[in-house]
């Protein structure tokens, strides 16, 4: 009654949206049911700074709330990595709001044409050139694994074959990228899956984006840190007791 009311005071309508959890507690899968978040069926576009994003207004307008640490959006859905010390109880009506009046509004595309078109030249250049194994990877990935890890926010790119060691190198994007399973997931699920079907495919590993390694390795280093902080804090002498 009172979103009605509003509507016609001011002309607007406004849109429902579904939030999921993931198996990643900082991650949360955002829903339009309603409209289409991306102009193309069965692609995800996921941007981890504002630079990366200077192709997608409505990412670049995430980025502006606090807390935001990675956007991926896809054909009727969107995800959004959090920072570790924020709240979803204070984070997600910010998303919330911003998607409704970013998608009721449409002054912007979600992503620039140009983004559009390179996304498919580069499809169409990387089929032409594709082996029969490659192909076989790709379709495996495309109807018995993207679905499924899209089911918790995240999805999956296809990055390149090594055929001489039977490598599959591959990108985690979205919820399973950061989550604490996503190794799990790598090697138990997708490396198994694939290793079945298709004989050719020894190991599958993960590629990271170079921001991703170095975060990766200062978070290593803190750790190591830490570690060491607590092995010398056992190994001090007591004081004498009176």
């Amino acid at each position: 009654m009172l979103r009605s009311q509003i509507t016609q005071l001011f002309g607007r309508r406004f849109l429902s949206f579904q939030t999921l959890p993931t198996p990643n507690p900082n991650a949360l899968k955002f829903i339009s049911p309603e409209c289409n978040i991306l102009p193309m069926a069965g692609k995800t576009f996921e941007f981890t700074s504002t630079l990366q994003s200077v192709h997608s207004p409505l990412a670049l307008r995430l980025f502006k709330i606090p807390g935001v640490r990675s956007v991926m959006l896809g054909e009727n859905f969107l995800t959004v990595n959090k920072q570790d010390h924020i709240n979803w109880a204070n984070l997600r009506p910010e998303v919330v709001e911003l998607m409704d009046d970013f998608l009721t509004t449409k002054q912007e595309p979600s992503i620039t044409k140009e983004l559009v078109d390179q996304s498919q030249q580069e499809s169409e250049v990387a089929e032409a050139e594709d082996s029969e194994i490659v192909s076989m990877i790709k379709e495996l990935i495309e109807t018995r694994i993207r679905p499924a890890i899209q089911d918790d926010g995240g999805d999956i790119e296809y990055k390149a074959f090594d055929e001489e060691t039977g490598t599959v190198f591959l990108k985690l994007q979205g919820a399973c990228k950061s989550c604490s399973s996503s190794e799990d997931t790598l090697k138990h699920g997708i490396e198994s899956m694939l290793m079945h079907y298709i004989e050719e495919v020894r190991e599958v590993v993960q590629i990271l984006d170079p921001e991703e390694e170095i975060a990766l390795k200062e978070f290593d280093k803190l750790e190591q840190q830490l570690q060491q902080k607590r092995l010398s804090q056992q190994n001090e002498v007591p004081p004498p007791s009176l």
